[in-house]
């Protein structure tokens, strides 16, 4: 061991790095398989054998999710022995998977009402499965800012976590509607959840990116919030109005940001009706950065 030991690593360190990325392995990979249940749908034909890049999205949405979820549960830290590690990791694993599945049920059935998202995602719809991975690595990364608010592992915890996550799906619905309402202003009534059924990929990859960068930009709640183990009441209430602040500072700072950066090109008519996928990137690269930049000043 005098190699790892040279590089500050200890033998107990290694141990506990391959748990952690046993761990982690087996429920990436079940997280697959879970998908492909739900749907009803062999993954490994979705995937290789019919090529259906819109399931590859999806599963990989719900795979980056399940991915950042676990990163706050590994902290980097030696538990107290090599079980209360694999117990920890694993229960937060399991957490995340059922709150994923959870969120986008949710969000199925609420934000994107109108048509049904597994059939729209088996039969090739591209638009839709971006939207559906945005809408979940977002809620992931709000989960995530929970797990490094929260201390310790005790039923205060989950609670904690179920809390935050209630509201991550309140601003989803919320910011899925206000966008809803702005498009039909523009679109003389035609409707979002329409636009992303008959393949608008542009407006899906914007949409998508509000949705991200709302997540990211809740990571600085951890920093302004005060973890209260019983004060049940107080955290939901502490989340929801620090959501609230940090969606309309948000949506404010990207509406300055975007007219300065894009100035002179009408970006709704370019994305909504011109699907210009090239344009909506840049627009998702804005949003991350608005977002980052917003995070890091406050943190």
């Amino acid at each position: 061991m005098s190699f790892f030991e040279d590089f500050g690593l200890s033998q107990q360190l290694l141990i506990i790095l391959l748990i952690d990325l046993g761990i982690a392995t087996l429920l990436l990979t079940l997280m697959r398989f879970i998908l492909g249940w739900s749907a009803n749908v062999n993954t490994q034909k979705e995937l290789a054998e019919k090529d259906n890049f819109a399931f590859g999205i999806s599963t990989a949405g719900a795979v980056a999710a399940l991915g950042i979820v676990l990163t706050g549960a590994i902290t980097g830290e030696a538990a107290s022995s090599y079980t209360a590690e694999a117990i920890g990791l694993l229960s937060y694993g399991i957490v995340g998977i059922v709150l994923i599945k959870l969120g986008r049920f949710i969000h199925d059935k609420i934000a994107l009402n109108q048509f049904n998202k597994n059939e729209q995602i088996i039969s090739g719809n591209l638009s839709v499965a971006i939207v559906d991975a945005g809408a979940v690595i977002a809620t992931a990364i709000i989960i995530r800012a929970t797990l490094l608010w929260v201390e310790d592992l005790s039923l205060n915890t989950f609670i904690a976590i179920f809390s935050s996550f209630i509201i991550a799906q309140l601003m989803l619905v919320l910011l899925t509607r206000w966008r809803e309402n702005r498009y039909q202003k523009r679109n003389q009534g035609q409707g979002l959840q329409q636009a992303l059924i008959q393949g608008n990929t542009a407006l899906a990859l914007r949409h998508a990116g509000y949705m991200i960068a709302m997540g990211l930009s809740f990571n600085a709640a951890s920093h302004f919030i005060e973890y209260v183990p019983d004060a049940y009441v107080s955290n939901l209430l502490a989340w929801l109005v620090f959501s609230i602040i940090m969606l309309v500072a948000l949506s404010i700072l990207q509406f300055i940001v975007k007219a300065t950066v894009l100035a002179k090109i009408n970006r709704s008519a370019e994305v909504e009706l011109q699907h210009n996928v090239g344009l909506a990137a840049i627009e998702v690269a804005i949003s991350f950065s608005v977002a980052m930049i917003l995070t890091a000043l406050m943190a």
